[in-house]
C-alpha cells in the first residue's frame, strides 16, 4: 500500500491504536468491531505491562494484519522494526525515544513511517528524517501512556500549522468522544484513539460515536 499525501490525509481520520492488555473484549474482535464502525487506519501497540512478547506477539500481530488486509485497513506496528519488517506491515510507528528515524525509513524503503511529535522543532526534525505522518501530542491527559509528557493541546497543532506545515498530522493522547472537535479545528486531519474504543463494551457504537463528532 503507498498512498498520496492527498490519500493518506483521509486514511487517517481516525486512527485506532491498540495492543492485546488495552482491551476490555478479544483483540480480535474489538478490532473486527472497530472496523465494522468506520476506523479508517490502524495500528498494534503491544506495550506495557502483560503486553505479549515473542512469538506470541508475532501471532498476534498476523491475526490483527489478515485482519486489516481483509479490510483494506492500512496496518502500522509500533515501535518494532524487527516486527513490521518480519510480517511486512504496511509501515512503522516510532516516538522520540525509540529506534532512530534515519535507520528505520532505510530498512523500510517506501513503507509509511509515522512520527510523534510535542513541538515545532521535534516536527521539523521529523520531516527532515523522513516522516509521512506526524502524531502530534499529548492533545488531552490520558491513561494509557505511563510516560506521559506535558499535555500539550491543540493549540501545539495550531502552532504547526502556522509554521506552514502540509504533512499530515494526527492527535493523540486522552481522545475521548467530545474532545475531537477542538484537535480538528485546530489543523488536524484524524485524531489517534485507543481507549475510547479498547476499552468500550460495543467497539463499534464508539467508533461511530467519535466519526459523528468529526462532522
Amino acid at each position: 500500500m503507498r498512498y498520496s499525501e492527498e490519500e493518506l490525509r483521509k486514511k487517517l481520520q481516525l486512527y485506532f491504536v491498540m495492543g492485546s492488555n488495552n482491551c476490555l473484549k478479544d483483540p480480535e474482535i474489538v478490532l473486527q468491531e472497530a472496523i465494522e464502525g468506520g476506523i479508517t487506519f490502524f495500528q498494534f501497540r503491544e506495550k506495557g505491562t502483560h503486553a505479549k512478547k515473542g512469538s506470541e506477539k508475532i501471532k498476534l500481530a498476523k491475526k490483527l494484519q489478515a485482519i486489516c488486509k481483509q479490510n483494506g485497513i492500512p496496518f502500522i506496528v509500533n515501535d518494532d522494526l524487527e516486527l513490521a519488517l518480519e510480517i511486512d506491515a504496511d509501515g512503522i510507528h516510532i516516538g522520540q525515544e525509540d529506534e532512530d528515524p534515519l535507520k528505520v525509513r532505510k530498512m523500510i524503503g517506501d513503507k509509511l513511517l509515522g512520527i510523534s511529535a510535542h513541538n515545532l522543532n521535534e516536527a521539523n526534525q521529523a520531516l527532515a528524517q523522513g516522516a509521512n505522518y506526524l502524531g502530534v501530542g499529548p492533545m488531552y491527559e490520558t491513561t494509557t501512556k505511563k510516560d506521559i509528557r506535558e499535555v500539550k493541546g491543540p493549540e501545539v497543532i495550531v502552532e504547526l500549522r502556522e509554521n506552514n506545515l502540509t504533512v499530515p498530522i494526527v492527535g493523540i493522547g486522552g481522545i475521548q468522544k467530545g474532545l475531537i472537535k477542538p484537535v480538528i479545528e485546530a489543523g488536524a486531519d484524524g485524531v489517534a484513539v485507543i481507549s475510547a474504543i479498547s476499552n468500550s463494551e460495543n467497539p463499534r457504537e464508539a467508533v461511530k460515536d467519535l466519526l459523528e463528532e468529526m462532522k
